[in-house]
């Protein structure tokens, strides 16, 4: 095998695009991260990819330092346990030879797990969240709720920071200062970005976050607890859907909490398929052996 890094964005682009969208709803974030940044913000990224003998790709590595590193097979690859082990540890081994100090690791959970293991060691200090990658490409009758959904306004932003730090608290993920929260979401004033659920008072919010070519991807859906049980996230995410399908898209994509039953059942009653599972692993740099 072969430790392949990049120093230019195009030009790794180019390399493992296609190989990205052979799996779009499933490899989203890495897509919307090579095809959205310039060249001139990725100059302390690690950009990788790892060879057979054959010199076929059979891993991607994408890390904006020192952030988490993201990765991809193949879909060939998939399946093919030795190489999914051998690859991984391999990558692994090589990002510590050359001092890539990546906080964490997001990838399908075998991966993740496998890379975890062999890069931060196997022990006790890793923060695991569990999530499935779902897909909408034609979106089911659903129930119709009371209020009506709009563009998020600026008087939302009195609480809209509130509730990004609640969404973090909620999936167990980092969150955003008062302040990165407040500049985030200001800059999504007159977007088609940032949506709100209306019921005589905001209840609910969902976010179109990012593109690939052909989807779009949705999160940041939150209902503050006193406002749950009324359908309010369900018919903001359907309408939402069904706006972004309108406008061409092919499909649309979300990641649910592998855990929680209850937000699947109401992605999968709205025609959301779901896809894969990925595994978020953060660990205390610290501690790295």
């Amino acid at each position: 095998m072969k430790f392949n890094r990049y120093k230019d964005l195009s030009v790794f682009r180019d390399i493992v695009l296609d190989i990205l969208l052979e799996d779009e709803a499933g490899n989203n974030l890495p897509i919307s991260i090579i095809t959205d940044s310039k060249s001139e913000t990725s100059g302390k990224w690690l950009m990788s990819t790892v060879t057979d003998n054959f010199d076929n790709i059979i891993l991607i590595g994408l890390c904006a330092l020192p952030h988490n590193v993201i990765l991809s097979e193949p879909t060939w690859v998939r399946g093919s346990l030795k190489s999914c082990l051998a690859s991984v540890e391999f990558l692994a081994c090589e990002m510590k030879r050359v001092r890539c100090s990546a906080s964490g690791v997001f990838a399908r959970v075998d991966l993740a797990d496998r890379f975890a293991d062999a890069y931060f060691g196997n022990t006790d200090d890793k923060v695991k969240t569990t999530s499935v990658a779902m897909r909408l490409d034609k979106l089911l009758p659903y129930e119709r709720v009371n209020g009506n959904f709009r563009q998020l306004a600026e008087s939302d932003l009195s609480y809209a920071p509130a509730w990004e730090r609640a969404f973090c608290i909620d999936c167990n993920i980092p969150s955003y200062t008062p302040e990165e929260s407040s500049v985030r979401i200001t800059a999504r004033l007159g977007t088609n970005r940032h949506y709100i659920w209306e019921d005589g008072e905001p209840v609910s919010q969902v976010v179109y976050g990012r593109d690939t070519p052909g989807g779009a991807v949705i999160n940041w859906v939150y209902t503050p607890p006193e406002f749950r049980g009324n359908g309010y996230a369900s018919a903001l995410v359907a309408e939402v859907s069904e706006l972004l399908l309108k406008r061409g898209k092919s499909f649309c994509c979300l990641f649910a909490d592998a855990d929680n039953p209850i937000s699947r059942s109401v992605y999968s009653k709205l025609g959301y398929k779901e896809v894969c599972f990925f595994r978020q692993i953060q660990f205390e740099q610290d501690k790295l052996k």
